[in-house]
């Protein structure tokens, strides 16, 4: 089965939705195009989160991200879950919905930490049985993102841009894709990030993350509570003269500063981009 995204006018460039900021953007409607939001703090009905989640979509476009299908995982997939899933969708129709590449635990136990899977032919095939059925589930392309990882398995037999083309392409479904974690996986296992970019199937990329991160030394850790570092900026750069303008967003989960703070960081984001945006025009 085929299916379309229920609404491309997503667009631009949008920020993580977070509780610290819900009264200022309903207080001053910012120059943000859209808001992604963290599907597993809305899934309880009713509720302040929903109450200023209804308020704040009518002014701006979602897309839901969540971090619970373990995609990767050895369990049964979750239905009460991708029932709760599909029921909050309905409710607030995001242009898109999204989850990552990994498994997040196993026994019905969530480690709440997105967990890296082995490169293999067989993971693969696993995980596009997976991704079909949930797709077929939901009546849409579900998109998936690449995770920073900090260790290897020694059964991989390819690179991880070619297991996530390998299933983006046989699954149909579609790429988040985070430089940011490209960045810190290269420097944790030491691959070129530009090899990755040139990888990977371009036409799938629907939307990207950018986020901050911690540097222990010998490596890093995506913590997302850090301002964008160069390296990453550069690395964006390179995203968007290779494949174009795509929907970007900027994620922060601690640490988290003013509204305005993270405004700037969007602009710069809007700023590296506008040569590619003024090209297709």
């Amino acid at each position: 089965m085929t299916f379309n995204l229920k609404d491309k006018s997503v667009s631009g460039f949008g920020l993580g939705l977070r509780t610290e900021h819900y009264d200022s953007i309903l207080s001053d409607t910012p120059d943000i195009d859209w808001f992604e939001i963290l599907t597993e703090n809305y899934l309880v009905p009713g509720g302040k989160p929903l109450h200023y989640l209804e308020k704040i979509r009518e002014n701006y476009p979602m897309v839901m991200h969540g971090v619970s299908m373990s995609i990767g995982s050895s369990d049964p997939l979750d239905w009460r879950y991708l029932k709760q899933l599909k029921s909050l969708a309905g409710q607030i129709q995001p242009a898109w919905i999204s989850d990552h590449l990994c498994w997040t635990g196993i026994n019905q136990i969530n480690t709440h930490d997105l967990l890296p899977l082995p490169y293999t032919e067989e993971a693969a095939a696993h995980i596009i049985d997976r991704i079909k059925q949930i797709q077929d589930f939901l009546g849409q392309r579900i998109l998936i993102e690449n995770v920073s990882s900090y260790v290897t398995y020694r059964q991989s037999c390819m690179t991880e841009w070619d297991f996530l083309r390998l299933i983006s392409e046989k699954a149909d479904c579609l790429i988040l894709l985070d430089v940011n974690n490209i960045y810190v996986s290269s420097v944790n296992h030491g691959f070129n990030p530009h090899d990755y970019l040139a990888g990977i199937p371009g036409e799938r990329i629907c939307q990207i993350h950018l986020a901050g991160h911690s540097d222990m030394g010998d490596y890093i850790i995506d913590t997302h509570d850090n301002d964008i570092i160069d390296p990453v900026w550069n690395l964006f750069a390179a995203t968007v003269q290779r494949y174009g303008t795509v929907a970007t967003m900027i994620e922060r989960d601690d640490n988290i500063p003013p509204l305005e703070d993270l405004i700037n960081e969007l602009n710069h984001a809007r700023q590296i981009a506008e040569p590619q945006l003024k090209s297709a025009i």
